[in-house]
């Protein structure tokens, strides 16, 4: 039997409803501007889907296209002064070597990918603040789909700073209340933990990372990896998992619509908070 699709674009879509009648009584609509350094074709990619999410909910998004060649402080100067003028800021990763200080630029308040080193510590404080997109997306994707992850044994493969990390931070929050097992390349033996999980979250960028046989009869497994290879986009888990785990998200059309709805409902709020 087939594990049952957990159908992030649909959940995405219901986010954005919300947010578009928040907008709409908001006296003027909320500013992003998204920073982009070279032509990495991924990333501009990421920035189209961001575009056209802003542009179906009523957000005033602003692309800045710099080249790969720019100077480290043309771009400082630049995030510097959209910090006077916009509700939210990014600066799309990846980008050119050196260039990598100008995130810590970019003020909390405005730092709607939540990846400022204040608002990470907010998460580890319990403390309100931005939340990065990809954690919190997966944590509405839980509760939307009805699976709430109270007293639940959720174990996360990767360790990044973008998603794993703050991930089972958020997670163990007192009121979610998960008890959270993060692995990484260095723990031995990661089926033993992957088969305890009730809800598995793999997160990595590699292709077929966890099988079918890594998997708890039943579990909810989120596919975070996005994975481009000759047969088109793949997740992190192979292609048996779906006959062992009772739902999953697919790819595409799972975790990374969620991601993207995060984002505008970081614009929304930080523009909430300067009316």
């Amino acid at each position: 039997m087939s594990a049952k699709l957990i159908d992030g674009k649909k959940i995405a879509e219901e986010i954005e409803s919300e947010l578009k009648v928040k907008i709409s009584q908001m006296d003027n609509a909320p500013k992003l501007s998204v920073v982009q350094v070279g032509n990495d074709p991924a990333s501009t990619s990421y920035i189209k889907a961001k575009s056209n999410a802003a542009k179906r909910v009523g957000i005033d998004l602003t692309h800045h296209h710099l080249s790969a060649d720019t100077p480290k402080s043309e771009l400082e100067k630049l995030v510097i002064k959209l910090n006077k003028t916009e509700d939210g800021i990014i600066i799309q990763l990846p980008l050119p070597d050196g260039l990598e200080g100008a995130l810590d630029l970019i003020q909390p308040e405005n730092d709607v990918d939540g990846f400022h080193s204040v608002n990470l510590g907010c998460i580890v404080q319990g403390k309100s603040g931005m939340k990065p997109c990809t954690p919190a997306g997966i944590v509405e994707l839980l509760y939307r789909s009805g699976n709430n992850p109270k007293g639940k044994n959720v174990v996360i493969v990767g360790r990044s700073t973008i998603v794993g990390k703050p991930l089972s931070l958020l997670l163990s929050q007192k009121g979610i209340d998960a008890t959270v097992t993060l692995c990484h390349s260095r723990t031995p033996d990661i089926g033993e933990f992957c088969r305890k999980a009730d809800i598995l979250v793999v997160a990595v960028g590699y292709p077929d990372t966890v099988t079918g046989s890594m998997v708890k009869p039943g579990a909810i497994v989120i596919d975070v990896g996005v994975n481009r290879t000759e047969n088109g986009l793949v997740g992190d888990i192979a292609s048996d998992v779906k006959e062992v785990a009772g739902q999953l998200t697919p790819v595409p059309g799972g975790v990374g619509p969620m991601t993207v709805a995060m984002l505008m409902s970081n614009v929304v709020d930080a523009a909430l908070k300067t009316d």
